[in-house]
């Protein structure tokens, strides 16, 4: 396996006023192609700063931040908007869908930012949500479906770039305890697929459907450890 991440000794400082409040620091963290690897922590432990980093959704204030061999952290905002269109699929808590679209025009947007033509983004974002499992669901708009519903097109819609790497923050955050564990089960079976996962979560349970769970704590990496499978259990 190659890194498809690294994080070498980066920080995140924001200024407040006349304080610094550093919400990373000086962390380090190389993740592997293929590999499913959560950050966990308690709120306020940096996690979302990480978050940001890795999704080149943020540039460090000092450190490099490299994404299969890119040094992004010098990059235009532009060119971060490129490397994620085409390298990283993101699903959210709140699943950020547009409300005014149906589920299959959530799923084509992010190709109608890549500049594919109509026909090649429908039968795209078709082939996704029947992967799903949403074939008869395409024409319904988000406050027609379940929330278990809403975050699968979430993850089609994730998906349907073909990205290296999925980035998800606490997937299952608004979902039930039996919804919740199907979406970390689809989870799995990407990254047996091939898929770069990397999860974000405070919950401990969730954290152990990963391979590797790297331990944020006051914007540390305070410990990295094997995952134990047998913990395994979605709480909602």
């Amino acid at each position: 396996m190659k890194p498809v991440i690294e994080l070498k000794d980066v920080w995140k400082t924001y200024t407040m006023g006349e304080n610094k409040i550093h919400a990373l620091r000086g962390v380090s963290l190389t993740i592997q192609k293929g590999e499913f690897v959560a950050i966990q922590g308690p709120s306020g432990s940096g996690k979302s700063t990480a978050m940001n980093m890795v999704g080149c959704l943020d540039v460090p204030s000092k450190g490099e931040i490299y994404l299969d061999g890119v040094n992004i952290a010098k990059l235009s905002e532009s060119s971060l908007a490129q490397i994620r269109g085409r390298k990283i699929g993101f699903i959210f808590q709140k699943f950020n869908l547009i409300s005014t679209l149906s589920a299959w025009e959530n799923v084509m947007l992010p190709l109608t930012f890549q500049g594919m033509n109509e026909s090649e983004r429908r039968k795209r974002a078709k082939e996704r949500l029947e992967a799903a499992g949403l074939g008869d669901r395409m024409n319904h708009k988000p406050n027609e479906l379940s929330g278990g519903q809403q975050q699968r097109v979430a993850i089609a819609r994730a998906l349907v770039t073909d990205p290296e790497v999925i980035l998800a923050d606490e997937p299952t955050g608004n979902l039930d305890s039996k919804t919740g564990a199907t979406v970390m089960q689809y989870l799995q079976e990407l990254h047996q697929k091939g898929k770069t996962i990397i999860m974000v979560t405070h919950d401990d349970k969730l954290a152990h459907y990963a391979d590797r769970i790297a331990f944020l704590k006051d914007g540390i990496i305070i410990k990295a450890t094997k995952a134990d499978k047998t913990k395994t259990q979605v709480i909602a």
